[in-house]
């Protein structure tokens, strides 16, 4: 691993003022030897903007004084990956499999206008994207439940799991056919790039054929399809999934309704993509007969495909209490319609879960905060939920000590985040919960919401509270 790309953050922010990482793969502090000790290290991928400044707070203040782990650190700010021409995600993805746990703080992907903003190189692919591919297996989100917080659907009083599989389908790499050539190198991402971009969609503006060509490796012989003959300009896409994957997909899906011990649906629509979907349909069913079909019978779960239109209408029909496998593109959006509808994405985890049942890589739903970054830019206050953030730190640091036998470790992880809900349960919220209970526009400062800091230093006093400490 390139010991060159890593380096110790930059200071983002005066508030809150927290130390900032040491140079080199490790980081330690001079604690009082009262921590947990952790065997095994973890993988600390740094971030973006509010959440930057968010997750140094979170570190420092809530991590590091209880827990004596050794963490890997990688700094995924878009200012490094330009620097080091994104050669820092993939080692940190690599560092990822080599250690089995990460924990990631959102990130920018950069558009047309970050380009300019950040001067950089090129447009860099998405780092989430580029280290799924690396890693593969299932992005997994699962609402964060508060009493206080209503929800926009007020049958689900259980939460429901989506998995999102975190491979191809329409995740695209763009091209330009107007002239019968790519677009320029200005716009990279109409290039042939990194693998994690899936499919291939593009542009015409003249009347010709689309086909498609499979051509065996073997030298036998190909095959052809005929698409559509476009009269004029149009679009068109070729998108691809790999038995490997799904399989992978269908293992992580499995293994996750059996730790949850709630049954799982599959959604395609299997009815037109008779093919493409119903490849999914048959791996999924092979693999839960072969390997998962006993160990549901025990638990008195099951496993069940459905139409995606079906599902969707049984997932707000639903108290909840389910996994419900996504493909990559229907995963993407239904989970941020599941987030919204148990009250908000600040309140969602997200997990990627490898098929080998060992790797995961946690961070938070949401992204990075742009918004409330210009404010704090500026000097003022800002009220922004760090909660999905935490849990990123919670659930890794969970799974570290389920793979140690760590009990103390999880019991930790699992009291930080009992402490969290309490605190927003006991009414000391953002101002995101407090406009879910009483309307954005009906919310006032240190009545109904407090500031970012405030809250996170409310987390911490309980979380003191909560450990003996005070």
């Amino acid at each position: 691993m390139a010991a060159r790309y890593l380096r110790a953050a930059p200071a983002l922010s005066r508030l809150p003022r927290c130390p900032l990482p040491a140079a080199g793969v490790e980081q330690r502090r001079h604690y009082a030897d009262k921590r947990i000790k952790v065997a095994n290290p973890v993988v600390e991928m740094d971030g973006d903007e509010m959440t930057r400044i968010i997750w140094a707070f979170i570190k420092e203040k809530l991590i590091l004084p209880n827990v004596d782990v050794q963490l890997k650190y990688f700094d995924l700010g878009l200012p490094h990956r330009d620097k080091t021409d994104d050669q820092v995600t993939i080692d940190s993805a690599l560092a990822t499999q080599k250690y089995s746990v990460a924990v990631k703080c959102a990130t920018i992907t950069p558009d047309e206008a970050r380009v300019e903003e950040f001067k950089l190189k090129k447009m860099w692919k998405s780092p989430n994207g580029t280290i799924r591919n690396i890693l593969g297996g299932t992005v997994f989100r699962e609402p964060i439940i508060c009493k206080n917080i209503p929800r926009l659907v007020p049958g689900w009083t259980k939460p429901i799991t989506i998995g999102r599989h975190a491979h191809g389908d329409q995740v695209s790499q763009r091209r330009d056919c107007a002239a019968g050539q790519q677009l320029p190198q200005s716009l990279p991402d109409a290039l042939p790039g990194p693998p994690q971009y899936k499919a291939t969609d593009f542009v015409v503006n003249k009347s010709g054929t689309f086909k498609m060509v499979f051509t065996p490796k073997d030298g036998s012989g190909s095959k052809e399809w005929e698409v559509f003959n476009f009269p004029g300009g149009g679009v068109g896409m070729g998108m691809y999934n790999t038995d490997e994957s799904i399989s992978g997909f269908a293992h992580s899906c499995f293994q996750y309704a059996v730790q949850k011990k709630w049954p799982l649906y599959l959604s395609t629509k299997n009815t037109i993509l008779k093919a493409y979907d119903g490849r999914f349909k048959d791996i999924f069913q092979e693999i839960f007969d072969k390997h998962y079909k006993t160990e549901f019978d025990k638990l008195k779960i099951w496993y069940e495909h459905r139409l995606i239109d079906d599902m969707v209408a049984q997932m707000l029909k639903s108290s909840g209490g389910f996994v419900w496998a996504c493909k990559n593109y229907d995963g993407d959006v239904q989970s941020d319609i599941l987030a919204q509808g148990f009250g908000s994405l600040g309140l969602m985890t997200s997990v990627l879960v490898c098929p080998d049942g060992k790797t995961i890589e946690a961070e938070a739903a949401h992204g990075t905060v742009t918004r409330h970054y210009r404010e704090h830019q500026k000097g003022r206050p800002t009220s922004t939920n760090p909660i999905a953030s935490i849990f990123a730190w919670t659930r890794g640091l969970e799974h570290r000590g389920k793979l140690d036998s760590n009990p103390d470790l999880i019991k930790f992880a699992q009291t930080l985040e009992k402490v969290c809900v309490d605190t927003v349960e006991s009414g000391t919220m953002t101002k995101d919960l407090a406009g879910c209970i009483h309307g954005l526009a009906n919310v006032k400062l240190n009545e109904h919401f407090v500031n970012t800091t405030d809250f996170l230093d409310a987390i911490k006093n309980n979380l003191d509270k909560a450990l003996g400490k005070k």
